[in-house]
């Protein structure tokens, strides 16, 4: 029988191959069981897959599809597989991290001790636009700012993860990896029962914990603000509120009354004493940010400066995950931990560094660019990929505001099985993937990590941008117990 798998256009490092014939074995199991169903029983999961998708209204927005922008959200059959070994340097990275960086946002908002002695240059801080002087002197419930992450990573050619960007703001799709694993489990649980795979759906428990330890109030009253219905996130927006028995309030059911936030009901005003944020810093109180915001609420920010009611996650986070920033993170924890990054960074270019922009501006054509305030794989330019035209053309705006730009070195990005059409044949061919885990922080300052996260997989061939918004897909994260078998075979 012909397999049904190909590591043609596999990377330097592929999650499932040792080497073009040898399947690790961690993975022979799920490569038996796909080959006994063919491509016909695949397709028949795939479709039942999306239709489960399409029931439960798992959607994300993809602007630049202009035959509309709503879709089902990609899903592959295919599985990620992490053993607990590599889960174990993963998640303590990810803490790592995620204490770092909250230390980092309570000193510059308050007493700027990492500014002063140098390790991070004060231009840095005070003149990104993503630094929040509104927040500076606030004090957050237990000095914490970051109270949800999701944490960007890839394997490149070596095998070992890197972090490639924090998202500290309002990171998305841990609701894609909670339904990942619903869909799975109603499609192809047999597959899911013969891996010892540590569950995910209780990540709404996760947060919901997290959030109410942010009050001082008994019984605390949470809501989820969400920009509205044609927000690219809504759905998760809606599913979170839900998991978490939480309100999802846009900013016109809320007011603020003497520095307290309401929420409006048919029964009368409520209190809300704990908001977990799903719109951006600048539109969130049009009397302290954007007086144009129609998604804010006026006042909210006095009723924060006031102790009343608490914000998730912060506002002013964006100056600690400002991809600008991202190149001083190993100082940053080296400087608040007094320990030595568990997850290395990739090599990073500065076009505020003098000598870093003659570097970037002579290799664009081996270089990722980004702007520096940018999310959701929008504005960057894969050098390798570009035109002649684009290159010159992304040379002209980066020598314009080179502030406003970073560059990394081209990586191979591993590469996954994945269930797409290739050279018209069907079946399983390399893609490449990243991973978003996601971490919650109380107001004591624990962080804990979902086991598992979001793969994500660039759908077409070569292609390096695995953004949703881009057009990318996603898979089941599969990160496997600890001190049991890789699988079972009943």
């Amino acid at each position: 029988m012909k397999s049904i798998f190909s590591s043609s256009g596999a990377a330097p490092f592929d999650e499932a191959y040792a080497s073009t014939e040898d399947i690790r074995a961690l993975y022979q199991q799920a490569f038996r069981y796909f080959d006994v169903l063919g491509i016909d029983g695949v397709e028949s999961l795939q479709h039942s897959a999306d239709l489960s998708m399409l029931n439960q209204g798992v959607t994300f927005t993809v602007y630049s599809d202009a035959r509309g922008t709503e879709k089902i959200f990609p899903f592959d059959l295919m599985p990620r597989i992490i053993t607990a070994a590599d889960w174990n340097v993963v998640e303590a990275g990810v803490v790592q991290r995620m204490q770092a960086l909250n230390l980092f946002l309570e000193d510059v908002y308050h007493e700027q001790k990492i500014l002063k002695d140098g390790i991070v240059p004060t231009a840095q801080v005070m003149m990104s636009s993503l630094f929040c002087r509104e927040m500076s002197g606030l004090n957050p419930p237990g000095g914490i700012h970051v109270h949800i992450g999701g944490i960007d990573l890839i394997r490149n050619a070596s095998g070992d993860f890197h972090v490639l960007e924090d998202n500290l703001r309002v990171p998305s799709g841990v609701s894609y990896v909670i339904e990942n694993r619903w869909v799975m489990g109603r499609v192809q649980s047999k597959l899911l029962n013969q891996y010892k795979v540590r569950p995910v759906d209780h990540y709404p428990q996760m947060l919901f914990n997290s959030l109410i330890s942010l009050s001082n109030r008994d019984n605390p009253n949470v809501a989820v603000l969400t920009p509205g219905i044609f927000n690219s996130a809504y759905f998760e927006h809606s599913f979170l509120a839900n998991q978490m028995g939480a309100e999802l309030v846009e900013g016109q059911d809320l007011l603020v009354d003497r520095d307290v936030v309401y929420m409006k009901t048919t029964k009368g005003l409520q209190r809300v004493d704990v908001i977990y944020l799903r719109i951006d810093t600048d539109f969130l109180d049009p009397l302290a940010f954007r007086p144009d915001s129609m998604l804010g609420v006026p006042g909210i920010m006095n009723a924060y400066r006031a102790g009343n009611v608490v914000l998730a996650n912060a506002p002013g986070n964006g100056v600690a995950d400002d991809k600008a920033l991202y190149a001083y993170t190993p100082e940053i924890i080296r400087y608040y931990l007094n320990q030595e990054p568990i997850l290395p960074i990739i090599p990073t270019y500065l076009g505020s560094r003098e000598a870093d922009l003659r570097f970037m501006l002579g290799n664009l054509a081996e270089l990722v660019v980004k702007p520096t305030d940018a999310s959701g794989g929008y504005g960057i330019l894969v050098g390798s990929h570009a035109t002649k035209k684009e290159l010159a053309d992304f040379r002209v705006a980066l020598a314009a505001n080179p502030d406003h730009y970073i560059a990394q070195p081209i990586q191979q990005l591993s590469t996954h099985p994945t269930w797409v059409e290739q050279d018209g044949n069907k079946g399983f061919f390399p893609r490449h993937v990243d991973l978003r885990p996601y971490a919650v922080c109380d107001v004591n300052g624990d962080v804990k990590v979902l086991p598992g996260g979001l793969t994500r997989v660039a759908l077409r061939q070569g292609s390096l941008v695995v953004n949703s918004s881009q057009g990318g897909g996603s898979k089941d994260t599969w990160v496997l117990y600890p001190n049991a078998s890789e699988v079972t075979h009943a």
